[in-house]
This record gives structure tokens, C-alpha cells and sequence, in this order.
């Protein structure tokens, strides 16, 4: 039963190592945001853990509530996100607040994922094929489409209790590859010219803007709240052993090695290239500083470990599309879902978030703006979920606290939005359309 817990981890810690490579690649969480706040140099990196803290203590939290209300009602289980909206903001309300965010955090995801694992493809090519390589190399977009191809073939399997073992695999190839990638980067010698120096902004307007865009950034990071209903649903449930309990004790043991892999990436990924990190992430850093100095085998491993996670990670934000396709199609047509039409499906989507990627290659560029968007998804519908459906005394600690924390999530949703937008007009986004570097 515990293979479920492992999905929680493969489904928060990739999107997390990513989004982390994609901060770095802007110089956001540290390097342009702490930095253009504060002077003193010491207070980087204190300010930073600060941050990335409170946004794990707050969505854990959030992680609770969601599990405790799969169950709410005795006798009904939510096993969707959606479905639980509706059930504490009403039919109407709960769908425009959730379909939109939820259906971005799954397909937009996948788009990402293929844009990493294909990227990733390609640098263990180069890798493994060394300098004596005569073969022509594959182009970017050709490793996306190979990478696609192989997302397609594992989701024909038909829904979350047969992907379980997959993501034990991912969740294990997680930990692993995010762990070699920061001991890699601080075992070696850092790049010329690093610096950590605050960089100076015109003026305290666009300093609190890129601060906001920071925070936006940080909380896109820890998405994927939607899926935790889903994997609870996979686990049995009665009134004298609620799913609950097991599944909370195991997302405490996901969670455990989350900031194992979490902190590390992000403290010892700053430390070791500071300003120097290449606008593709941290794992084209550790590539191109350090491919002459780490053997080949001990790098190929680190990005094939990369490409495995990716494609678990996959299946399982996609799944949650999946099964609203079936069950769309069945409520329709009155009839179940073939094995043509859903196979059909499953191309058709994978080959959509291919197209994404190819045609829309500056997505990275607009993190900080989608996680504003998505944020309340995480951060505080569940805690307005939670007084809606539990009903606590009005008035006491807890329902005071549940509303403030739920209306300043929504608050910090508006502002960190305000951040992203202003951090596109300001910097300028470069809409190179399928031109994927």
C-alpha cells in the first residue's frame, strides 16, 4: 500500500526540482529577489530557507486538510479536486474556481515535463555519445518528439492503481538524481567570477515586484494539490479504517525526503553558481561547468535518472485528465470507454502538450505569473474548504485562523499575479514561437 505515498512524493518533488532549476535560471528566489531587498549579503540566503519554509509548512498544512476531507461526509468519498470545490463552494462556484487552475496545474505540467525530459534526452546523448560521436544529433524537437513517444506508450496504462509501481520508480529516481546533482555541484570547484553581490533595482517599487514575482515562482514550485484526492482514492476505506490514516502517515514520510531533496537543491544550487547559472536550469549548470570534470558515466546516470522521473511524472499528472475524458465520454454516450478510444485519446493529448512545448518555448519565462494564478489551488481553498465542510465553532482559533489564512493566500495570489505581470513588461519576454533553444 505504501507504493501510493511514493506517488505523492514523484508528483511534488520533480515539478519541485524543476521549478527550482527555473528560479535559479532567472536568479529568482535568491539572486533577484532576496538580493534586490537587502544588502548584506548574509541575509540571502537566510531570507531565501525563510521563504521556501514557510511555503512547505503552509501547503503541508493545506496537504492535512485535503486528506482529512476526502472523506468529510461519512459514507462519500471526494476523489476529485473539482468535486470537493463543488461540495464547499457549490456546483457553479466550485467549477470556476477550480477547473481552470487544476486543469492547467495537470496539462500544463505535462507540457513542461516533456520539455525536461526531452532536454534532458538530449544531454545524455551528448554524454554517452562523447567527442568521437560521427552520428548527426538529434534537434531539440526531435528529442521532445522521442521523449513524447515514450510518455505515450506508458500511458496506455489504464488508470492510477496501475501506474503505482511506475511512480515508485520515479519517486525513487527523484531522490536520487536530485540528490546527485547538488552533491555534484558543491564537490566541485566554482565557476570564475561567481557573485553573490545584491543587484541594484531603480527604484523600491520594482524591488517589492520582483520580491512578488519571487513568491510567485516559490509557490508554482509546490503545486500539484489537485492529484492528492486521486491517489487517495486508489486506497481502500471503511468506517473502522478510514483511508485517511494511512494516507497522512504516508505523506509524512513523502514529505520527509521532499526536504531532504528540497533544501539541499536550492542552498547548495545558489552557493555553487550563483549568478552564473545558464538560463536553462541548474542541470544544463552542472553540464556545462563541470562535463570536463565529472566522468561521464557518473553524469549519464545523473540525467538518465532525470528522464525516468520526468516520464513517471507524466502518467501521473495526465491520469487526472484522463479519467475526466473517460468519464465525459461515458455520461455522453451512455456506453464505457473502449480501449481504441482511449488509447486515441491518450495520443492525441500527449501530442497537444508536444505542440505546446514546441510552439510556446518562453513558458519558463512566465512561472512566477502562473503560480500567482494557481497558488489559491494549494494555498487557500483548502483552508476555506475546511470551515465550509467541517463547520468549526465561529469565532474560535480555528476558524479564525482557516479564513485569515485562506483570504491571505487569495492575497497573496492578487499581488503575486500584480509581480509576474510587471516582472513581463519590465523585463521584456522574448516570444521566440517554435523556437525551442
Amino acid at each position: 500500500m505504501y507504493v501510493y505515498y511514493f506517488s505523492r512524493l514523484n508528483v511534488i518533488l520533480v515539478p519541485v526540482v524543476w521549478t527550482i532549476s527555473l528560479v535559479y535560471s532567472k536568479g529568482f528566489i535568491f539572486h533577484l529577489w532576496i538580493q534586490k531587498c537587502f544588502t548584506v549579503a548574509i541575509l540571502v540566503q537566510s531570507w531565501g530557507i525563510i521563504s521556501l519554509t514557510i511555503a512547505y509548512i503552509w501547503q503541508l498544512y493545506t496537504l492535512w486538510i485535503l486528506v482529512q476531507l476526502h472523506e468529510a461526509i461519512p459514507g462519500k468519498r471526494y476523489n476529485r479536486y473539482v468535486e470537493l470545490a463543488e461540495a464547499a463552494f457549490g456546483n457553479r462556484l466550485g467549477a470556476w474556481l477550480s477547473i481552470f487552475p487544476t486543469a492547467y496545474l495537470s496539462a500544463g505540467t505535462a507540457t513542461a515535463l516533456i520539455l525536461v525530459g526531452g532536454e534532458t534526452m538530449k544531454l545524455f546523448f551528448e554524454i554517452v555519445c562523447g567527442p568521437l560521436c560521427t552520428s548527426n544529433p538529434l534537434t531539440t524537437v526531435e528529442w521532445y518528439l522521442v521523449f513524447t513517444f515514450l510518455c505515450i506508450v506508458l500511458s496506455q496504462l489504464p488508470n492510477l492503481n496501475s501506474i503505482a509501481g511506475l511512480s515508485l520508480v520515479g519517486a525513487i529516481t527523484a531522490i536520487f538524481y536530485s540528490t546527485m546533482v547538488w552533491l555534484l555541484s558543491v564537490s566541485q570547484q566554482r565557476p570564475p567570477n561567481i557573485s553573490y553581490d545584491p543587484i541594484a533595482l531603480p527604484s523600491f517599487t520594482s524591488s517589492v515586484f520582483s520580491a512578488f514575482n519571487a513568491l510567485g515562482i516559490i509557490a508554482f514550485a509546490f503545486r500539484g494539490h489537485n492529484l492528492v484526492l486521486e491517489i487517495q482514492s486508489t486506497m481502500p476505506s471503511t468506517f473502522k479504517h478510514p483511508a485517511h490514516v494511512p494516507m497522512w502517515k504516508g505523506a509524512k514520510v513523502a514529505y520527509f525526503f521532499i526536504a531532504m531533496c528540497l533544501f539541499p537543491v536550492a542552498i547548495g544550487g545558489f552557493w555553487a553558481y550563483g549568478n552564473q547559472m545558464p538560463p536553462s536550469g541548474i542541470l544544463n549548470a552542472l553540464f556545462g561547468f563541470h562535463q570536463h570534470d565529472i566522468s561521464r558515466g557518473l553524469l549519464a546516470t545523473t540525467f538518465l535518472l532525470v528522464v525516468f522521473s520526468c516520464l513517471s511524472s507524466f502518467q501521473i499528472y495526465s491520469m487526472p485528465v484522463f479519467d475526466n475524458f473517460e468519464a465525459s465520454y461515458t455520461h455522453r454516450t451512455n456506453r464505457p470507454c473502449s480501449v481504441w478510444v482511449r488509447s486515441g485519446f491518450r495520443v492525441v493529448y500527449a501530442f497537444i502538450n508536444f505542440f505546446i512545448g514546441v510552439a510556446l518555448p518562453f513558458l519558463s519565462s512566465l512561472a512566477g505569473l502562473l503560480g500567482g494564478l494557481t497558488l489559491p489551488v494549494t494555498f487557500a481553498y483548502p483552508c476555506f474548504m475546511w470551515v465550509l465542510l467541517k463547520k468549526p465553532a465561529k469565532y474560535s482559533f480555528n476558524w479564525y485562523f482557516n479564513w485569515s489564512l485562506g483570504w491571505l493566500g487569495v492575497a497573496f495570489s492578487v499581488a503575486f499575479t500584480v509581480g509576474g505581470i510587471w516582472s513581463i513588461v519590465d523585463n521584456g519576454l522574448k516570444l521566440k514561437f517554435f523556437k525551442p533553444s
